[in-house]
C-alpha cells in the first residue's frame, strides 16, 4: 500500500515511516502542509496520515483543500488534541478517522488497513488483489499464493513482489526498484537488488514449472508469463 505521512516532527515522522515500511508499505513523507498537499495531489497515495498541527498549512486546511478539489483519499488525522469537540472538528473537515497522540502503533496500523478497505468499498482506486498468471497477492491479508500453494515472504520480499506485480509485463529498472521499494536515491549498482531478487525468484519460481520473474539483461527485471 502507498501511504503518505504529513508530520512536522522529524523524529515522529521517521519512526512512523520506518514502522510502515517494515510492515511492507511504500511510504512518502512531508514535513509541512504545503508539501503534504502537493504530494497528496501528485503522487496518488492510497491512505494519508496527517498531523493536525502543521507549519505553512495546518492539517485541517490541507484536508479541506483535498476534499474541495474532489480527492477522496482516506485520511487519518493524528493529534495531541483529543477532546470530543476536537475530533468532531477534524472529521467535519473531511478526515475519515482520528487518532490521539500518543498512540499504539498496532492500533494505527489496523486503522490504516481499515481506511484502505473503506476506500475500496466506496469505489476508490485502492486495489487489494493482484494476479499474474497463477501467482496471486492479497495486499490486505498479506497472503501470496501460486497455483493455490501459499508462499512465505519477508516484509521486504512482499513489497518487492507487489511493486513488480503492479508493473507486470513492464521492464522495471534497478533505479525504479530502489526508489519505489526501498526509497533509496543512491548508486543503483548496490547489490541489495540482486540479493532480494534472487530470494524472491527462489520463492515464487523454484517449485513451479514456469518462471515468471525474468532478468532483462542490461535493463532490469520483468514479472510476466511467457507465451
Amino acid at each position: 500500500m502507498h501511504i503518505l505521512i504529513v508530520e512536522d516532527d522529524e523524529t515522529a515522522r521517521e519512526f512512523l515511516a520506518k514502522a510502515l515500511r517494515e510492515a511492507g508499505h511504500k511510504v512518502d513523507t512531508a514535513g509541512d502542509g504545503i508539501e503534504g498537499l502537493h504530494q497528496a495531489t501528485s503522487h496518488a497515495p492510497e491512505v494519508i496520515i496527517v498531523d493536525r498541527m502543521l507549519p505553512k498549512l495546518d492539517g485541517l486546511a490541507l484536508i479541506s483543500s483535498l476534499r474541495a478539489t474532489g480527492h477522496k483519499t482516506p485520511v487519518l488525522i493524528l493529534s495531541a488534541l483529543g477532546e470530543v469537540d476536537d475530533r468532531i472538528t477534524g472529521l467535519r473537515a473531511g478526515g475519515d478517522d482520528y487518532l490521539t497522540k500518543p498512540y499504539h502503533l498496532s492500533e494505527l496500523l489496523a486503522r490504516v488497513d481499515a481506511l484502505a478497505r473503506r476506500g475500496q468499498a466506496l469505489g476508490g482506486e485502492v486495489v487489494t488483489k493482484l494476479k499474474v498468471a497463477d501467482l496471486e497477492l492479497d495486499r490486505m491479508t498479506r497472503r501470496v499464493t501460486r497455483a493455490g500453494h501459499k508462499i512465505e515472504l519477508t516484509a521486504r520480499e512482499f513489497q518487492l513482489l507487489e511493486y513488480l506485480m503492479r508493473h507486470s509485463g513492464q521492464v522495471v529498472t534497478r533505479t525504479m526498484l530502489l526508489e519505489g521499494v526501498w526509497d533509496y536515491h543512491f548508486d543503483p549498482q548496490t547489490n541489495v537488488i540482486d540479493v532480494h531478487i534472487s530470494r524472491l525468484r527462489h520463492a515464487i519460481d523454484k517449485d513451479f514449472g514456469k518462471a515468471l520473474l525474468h532478468t532483462v539483461r542490461g535493463a532490469g527485471y520483468s514479472l510476466r508469463e511467457e507465451e
